[in-house]
């Protein structure tokens, strides 16, 4: 870690992270409280946790704060997301970072504890194609031990009532809107301070390279998620069967997310 490295707020960093994200889902902690508490039910007090791109550490943290014997694997690929998590955890013991690639078929290989307890994931695999995501929902089945438990909280569409989903869109636009014109940092901002610091700018650099510039607009704006991935709850569960997974259902939803728990 270098000097700069090592003078880094990490946990002012951590905390913009939080702020910016909660302009988008306001709910967010309730989502972490409830994926937690499935956790907690199935697992224990001393769980075993695998962080499936993890960002800055989000989930981990208020795991162990939560279970204080816990332990957890934190697995992204971004480099900049992954050092706001190594700086964080830098010396804490329970946590350890890795650096892995979920479209890579041997990313499990990177783990350094099998099987897991219990696979946590929030608002990154909706990046994913529904073939790929497919794909890692057999892996995650395949790493955790039997009767453990996969909770993926993630953007996902209920179809049932277009007229209310399409209200609470109106309703949740004019919201961000006002937020925004009082001073809140959207996602484009955010990574624009981010390249900004000499602490984070190289790694900012190979994230542009390895994903895309997100301080450049793009068409349909920030977040949008393109046709080919997956988007309503019934498939995710669906497709959790099919991977191998006992029982799954749905915990925790909200007017355009849900959470998902499913058994080994």
């Amino acid at each position: 870690m270098t000097e700069t490295s090592r003078t880094t707020d990490w946990q002012a960093w951590q905390t913009s992270w939080d702020r910016q994200q909660e302009w988008y889902m306001p709910d967010r902690e309730e989502r972490f409280r409830v994926m937690l508490e499935v956790v907690e039910a199935v697992a224990g007090p001393e769980p075993v946790v695998l962080d499936l791109a993890c960002g800055p550490g989000s989930i981990t943290a208020r795991l162990l704060e939560r279970l204080p014997g816990a332990r957890s694997t934190a697995l992204d690929l971004d480099p900049v997301l992954l050092s706001l998590a190594q700086g964080t955890f830098r010396d804490e013991r329970r946590v350890q970072c890795v650096t892995a690639d979920l479209t890579d078929p041997h990313w499990p290989d990177a783990l350094p504890l099998r099987p897991y307890d219990a696979v946590v994931t929030a608002t990154a695999l909706h990046w994913l194609t529904a073939d790929a995501l497919r794909v890692v929902y057999g892996q995650v089945a395949q790493v955790l031990r039997e009767g453990g438990v996969f909770l993926n909280a993630d953007h996902m569409r209920d179809d049932e009532a277009p007229r209310l989903n399409a209200a609470l869109e109106v309703y949740h636009t004019a919201r961000k809107e006002r937020e925004r014109a009082a001073g809140a940092q959207d996602w484009r901002s955010w990574w624009t301070r981010v390249a900004q610091d000499p602490a984070l700018a190289e790694q900012a650099r190979r994230r542009f390279d390895l994903f895309d510039d997100p301080r450049r607009p793009k068409p349909g704006g920030d977040g949008q998620i393109r046709e080919d991935r997956p988007v309503t709850t019934a498939w995710h569960l669906d497709a959790l069967r099919a991977a191998g997974f006992d029982e799954a259902r749905r915990v925790w939803c909200s007017s355009s997310d849900a959470v998902l728990a499913a058994l080994r």
